[in-house]
């Protein structure tokens, strides 16, 4: 649970009493590659953050697999919309690798958040950086080139070539996998 603390040490310290509380809650759970954590159309009961592996959040749309997110090491995974609501949701979330996660259930969250009010706010700031992550991808897909989304892309997750399918990435950066290949090889970025 350290790489959890160390991670959103930025967002907001959390003191030992709020650490202990959400160490009486969390589970460590290791999966396989390929394992389906959310199956799309039902409800997200957990978050997870992921210690160790990648995932990537997904949905179909008239019956093709479109990636909408990739978590790696040191963030969160969940089907925001239906975690906050518990409602069923057209997303899933896939293990790209083998992987190390932390489960944070929902019911948890709300008893922590009930209890103690540091959680409460931490809970509330996690929830708005989320917010604000997931404002900039609308921005990028609806503002940005592709060119740009690639690079960017690149600056932050510069490791999710090697690991994530071309396709998934493509998908991701909402164009086709003949434009990222033409992407990468005329830009040494």
């Amino acid at each position: 649970m350290t790489a959890f603390f160390d991670s959103v040490k930025d967002k907001m310290q959390l003191s030992p009493t709020s650490r202990e509380a959400f160490l009486s809650v969390m589970r460590n759970e290791d999966y396989p590659k390929g394992h389906i954590l959310v199956k799309p159309g039902t409800v997200c009961t957990s978050m997870f953050f992921v210690e160790k592996g990648l995932t990537r959040t997904f949905y179909y749309k008239d019956d093709k697999d479109v990636t909408d997110w990739f978590s790696p090491e040191s963030t969160v995974a969940v089907s925001i919309v239906s975690f906050l609501n518990q409602q069923p949701d057209r997303r899933g979330i896939e293990l790209l690798e083998d992987s190390n996660l932390w489960a944070l259930d929902y019911k948890d969250l709300e008893m922590l958040c009930a209890r103690h009010h540091e959680i409460e706010k931490f809970t509330r700031l996690l929830a708005a950086h989320g917010i604000l992550l997931i404002q900039e991808r609308f921005d990028d897909l609806h503002f940005a080139t592709a060119a740009e989304r690639y690079k960017k892309l690149m600056d932050r997750q510069p490791t999710i070539l090697q690991r994530a399918p071309l396709g998934m990435i493509a998908s991701y950066l909402g164009i086709t996998q003949e434009t990222l290949s033409r992407i990468r090889s005329q830009h040494a970025f």
